[in-house]
């Protein structure tokens, strides 16, 4: 940009009062066209997506890539002139007239230019592209997990672009079907060729539904969406359902062809573990989830005896010499015993499986990964802020069909996990034969 050019800080005031003009806005996108050429050619050979252009810089984007499609036709606009070059020859404007740009769910009105040819009327590619652009179902699934309910999308459509004729009813029944379509598809996953070494399994409350889910990351450390359960992690059909489910669909146990032995990172349910035993044979090394045990210890403590317990368990989570720190807490739990006893219990409960990442020789960088179901919890917290408008949970497969379709839009932007360089040492670990018969014998003894 040159010393001579003028820059113009634009107010919400004037924009409500008019002084900006949505033409001139247009004008202006189009002055140089090189910034939506690209736009351009998505929309005329029907690629592009028009819901994006209009959320990104409403109807005014639109008039400026139909202003681009005309001067490809007509030249650069000279009223009432024809066009001088051969390309465009005989080709002459009218202004601009009123036009529709269809979509499946509202209606677009725009301005667009008008060009007459020796023939009658002159149509622009893009118009037309745009008047043929299929139904944007997805794009309203991906509008409303951005936290906008069915309750005030008109009034959001409205004020992104000026649109008309969307009703409630046609959105909730547009989005009902395209959250179906991502439960069937997430519930139909196989996952025969992926080498799934760790599996998280943790649960979230919907209203009055919970939903249990499964995660799991394969050998390079990418995570994937295994399936999910309406009901609790105490609940042990709903349990046994889902694992039974994920051995069907390909994460095999070890006693089955192409199955193998996995590290599964939970809550500390005891439905969770006997369900795991039952499913998948009690040599799984299994890993309680830390923050769920300290979680539990404080809520039996008064405050300022929890914030001790709290950097008690803490320090001895960092402690390399996992028999040390296992020390430390029962330690913890004798000076609990006679006064709170339910903390003390909470302490002692599946000791030896708070330090599973420890015992199996893992590095640090990689145990603070698998010590905790975060990975798990953190789509989870993505599901509760895109749904924290929804206010009537009418059904379990109400509940069902947002966290699917939650997880599945939370997926897209996952990670790989942390130390997934020194996954390769967690794969030796689960192959160790002796290592399962120790777990066998944990298992057996109680």
């Amino acid at each position: 940009m040159n010393a001579h050019s003028e820059y113009r800080i634009v107010g919400k005031k004037e924009v409500q009062d008019g002084a900006i003009d949505r033409r001139e806005l247009a004008a202006a996108l189009a002055k140089d066209g090189q910034l939506l050429v690209p736009i351009l050619e998505l929309v005329t050979n029907a690629r592009g997506v028009v819901d994006q252009a209009i959320d990104v810089m409403g109807r005014a984007t639109i008039e400026a890539v139909l202003e681009l499609s005309a001067r490809q036709v007509a030249g650069e606009p000279h009223q009432g002139r024809r066009a001088s070059k051969a390309a465009h020859a005989g080709i002459t404007r009218h202004g601009h007239q009123r036009g529709v740009v269809k979509l499946s769910d509202r209606t677009l009105r725009v301005d667009k230019p008008r060009l007459r040819g020796v023939g009658g009327e002159v149509p622009i590619p893009a118009y037309g592209a745009m008047r043929e652009h299929p139904g944007a179902g997805a794009r309203m699934l991906d509008t409303l997990l951005k936290g906008v309910s069915t309750r005030n999308y008109k009034g959001v459509i409205r004020e992104m672009a000026g649109t008309a004729g969307v009703s409630r009813s046609a959105v909730s029944r547009e989005f009902i079907e395209a959250s179906e379509k991502t439960l069937e598809d997430l519930l139909a996953r196989r996952f025969d060729t992926l080498d799934i070494l760790a599996v998280y399994i943790d649960g979230i409350i919907l209203g009055s539904h919970h939903v249990l889910t499964a995660l799991g990351v394969d050998a390079q450390g990418k995570k994937h969406v295994l399936g999910m359960r309406e009901g609790a992690s105490e609940n042990a059909a709903v349990v046994t359902g889902l694992l039974e489910d994920l051995v069907e669909r390909g994460v095999r146990p070890q006693r089955v062809e192409g199955g193998r032995r996995r590290l599964f990172i939970i809550d500390g349910s005891k439905a969770l573990r006997a369900g795991i035993d039952a499913v998948y044979g009690a040599d799984q090394p299994v890993q309680r989830c830390r923050i769920h045990k300290i979680r539990n210890v404080q809520e039996h403590l008064p405050e300022g005896k929890a914030r001790y317990a709290t950097l008690v368990l803490r320090a001895a989570f960092k402690m390399e010499d996992h028999v040390k720190a296992m020390g430390k807490i029962k330690e913890l739990a004798g000076e609990l015993e006679d006064e709170w006893p339910s903390a003390s219990g909470s302490l002692r409960e599946g000791l030896d499986e708070l330090f599973t990442v420890n015992r199996l020789g893992l590095p640090s960088s990689l145990r603070r990964s698998l010590a905790t179901t975060n990975i798990i919890e953190s789509p989870q917290s993505t599901v509760r802020r895109l749904t924290h408008k929804v206010d009537r949970w009418r059904d379990g497969t109400m509940a069902l069909r947002w966290a699917a379709a939650s997880f599945t839009a939370a997926e897209t932007t996952m990670r790989r996990i942390g130390g997934h360089a020194q996954l390769w040492m967690l794969r030796a670990a689960l192959e160790d034969e002796r290592e399962g018969q120790r777990v066998a014998q944990v298992r057996k003894a109680g």
